[in-house]
C-alpha cells in the first residue's frame, strides 16, 4: 500500500510549484507584451516630417481638411471642410514651439502670423486638398527647419529657414521650367 501512495504523490504538482510557474509566465507576458495591442496600430506623433502623411491617413481626413494648432502647437484641431466645426485632434502631437514661414512675392522669407482661435494664438494652419496637395510651408522649431512641399516629394529637414527657402526657390524654378518643353 505505501508504494501506491508514493506513486500518487509524485504524480501531481504542489501548490508552491504551480504558483511559481504562474508567476514566471505572468512576468514574461508583462515584460514581453507591454504596450502591444493586437490589431490596432498606435498613431505616430505629429512631427514636421510626418505631418502630411499622418493627417492624410487619419480617420478625420475625408479628402480635404484644415489643421489648426494653438497653445504653442501643443493642441491641434481638424475640420473636414470649410463649413464643418473644428474637432480636437486626439493623436499625439510633437510640434512644440513651431514657427511657420512662407515666401512672399519678392522671394523673401516671411514669418506667418495667423491670428487667434479660442482666445489663443494660432501657431499653424495647414490645408489639405482632394488632389493630394497641401499648403506649402517652411516650419522651424528647436530641432531644425523643415520644408513641406505642396505636391510631390517628401518633407526635407534643413539647419535654417534660409536653407529651406533656397530649396523651395530652386524646386519652384525647376517646376516652372519643366513646362518649357510643351
Amino acid at each position: 500500500m505505501p508504494t501506491i501512495q508514493r506513486y500518487n504523490a509524485s504524480k501531481g504538482f504542489s501548490l508552491l510549484e504551480l504558483l511559481i510557474v504562474i508567476l514566471i509566465v505572468s512576468m514574461v507576458y508583462f515584460l514581453g507584451f507591454e504596450g502591444v495591442e493586437i490589431g490596432k496600430q498606435r498613431p505616430k506623433a505629429l512631427t514636421p516630417l510626418n505631418l502630411k502623411s499622418n493627417i492624410i491617413s487619419s480617420e478625420l481626413f475625408s479628402g480635404e481638411g484644415t489643421l489648426l494648432c494653438i497653445n504653442q502647437c501643443r493642441s491641434c484641431y481638424f475640420r473636414s471642410d470649410v463649413s464643418s466645426p473644428f474637432e480636437a485632434y486626439t493623436s499625439p502631437i510633437d510640434l512644440s514651439n513651431i514657427q511657420a514661414y512662407t515666401i512672399d512675392s519678392y522671394d523673401a522669407l516671411t514669418r506667418i502670423e495667423y491670428g487667434r482661435y479660442l482666445d489663443q494664438k494660432i501657431c499653424l494652419i495647414m490645408d489639405f486638398f482632394k488632389n493630394g496637395s497641401s499648403t506649402q510651408i517652411i516650419l522651424k522649431n528647436d530641432e531644425g527647419s523643415y520644408f513641406l512641399p505642396a505636391f510631390f516629394g517628401e518633407p526635407q529637414r534643413f539647419s535654417s529657414p534660409e536653407e529651406a527657402k533656397e530649396y523651395w526657390l530652386r524646386n519652384t524654378a525647376l517646376a516652372s521650367d519643366s513646362g518649357a518643353f510643351y
